[in-house]
């Protein structure tokens, strides 16, 4: 993977990031999390890009940058296995710094989410049971190290990039960008910096009555679970809900109650209603931010996310 550091910089010179695709060197959106965007540079076309512009100063972002590649070899020593990937920091006097995360491309319909939306049940299915069966090595990872080290995983489908072959097909892992890990019980990640892509007038909320479920949720399995399973709803297929609940409650260990239809609802309205307002909210800063206060919004916002 090869990457062209002056045209980076050069990028992050000239971004506009409420229409990148003006930027003086433009960018195309290939995808959306829930918190940002990955685009494609032009110029760069073996590359995806995610850009963190969270940090204060060089050193925080190296010290970020560090933990990002220690979750990347962590979740390597756990068994899955992940991209081609690296990382860069972008200083722009007058900025904040940004830390790109850099990973190899692949096409769209590489993407899990889009393989469940196009293929028949018994593949979607099958691809489900691997998606489950590469987290489930998280939590044997998290049982062998005795909590010396302890991974946290997102493992709904957008997260995961499926390549065929003939004799050895391959899943990737590829949302790396937010490394979640303990050491000796510690949290490595400042859950302050989690809150830099939140308005302003919302982080004292989010702070006192989300943040903590945000940065534990996905060290129990079955929350991960049951948010994989939830997926289905966005991804437009409920008609593969029950299935992949009877899948899920395989991977279960025998003192978790069986995962229910019911629970899986329960948690998919609640987690729609949380980031469709979150996206919202944001929105409404964006718009503060630029036409009354005139200043520089950072971030690259979502567009519509169908759910």
């Amino acid at each position: 993977m090869k990457i062209d550091d002056s045209l980076l910089y050069e990028f992050e010179s000239g971004l506009d990031p409420q229409h990148i695709q003006r930027s003086s060197i433009p960018a195309t959106i290939v995808g959306y999390g829930e918190i940002s965007a990955i685009f494609q540079i032009n110029g760069n076309e073996t590359c995806v890009y995610k850009r963190l512009p969270l940090f204060q100063d060089q050193a925080t972002a190296a010290a970020y940058e560090k933990m990002y590649h220690e979750y990347s070899e962590l979740l390597v020593q756990a068994g899955l296995s992940l991209p081609e990937h690296d990382t860069r920091i972008v200083s722009i006097q007058g900025r904040p710094t940004a830390l790109y995360i850099i990973q190899e491309k692949f096409t769209g319909d590489r993407l899990c989410n889009h393989l469940v939306q196009v293929s028949d049940e018994s593949s979607s299915l099958s691809l489900i049971e691997r998606i489950l069966t590469d987290t489930h090595k998280v939590w044997m990872y998290n049982q062998q190290n005795s909590r010396k080290i302890e991974l946290a995983i997102d493992g709904q489908l957008s997260n995961w990039i499926y390549l065929p072959q003939e004799q050895n097909s391959r899943l990737l892992y590829i949302d790396t960008s937010t490394p979640l890990y303990r050491k000796a019980g510690i949290e490595q990640q400042n859950p302050e910096l989690m809150l830099q892509s939140a308005p302003s007038f919302l982080r004292w909320i989010i702070r006192m009555f989300f943040l903590k479920d945000v940065m534990t949720r996905y060290y129990h399995p079955r929350l991960v679970y049951t948010d994989l399973v939830a997926n289905l709803y966005k991804e437009q297929k409920p008609e593969l809900v029950e299935p992949a609940i009877h899948l899920v409650n395989r991977f279960l260990s025998n003192d978790d109650q069986p995962l229910s239809q019911k629970e899986v609802d329960g948690y998919y309205r609640e987690d729609k209603m949380i980031w469709t307002l979150f996206l919202a909210f944001r929105k409404v800063d964006r718009f503060l931010t630029t036409r009354l206060l005139r200043k520089r919004y950072e971030f690259i916002l979502p567009g519509k996310i169908k759910r």
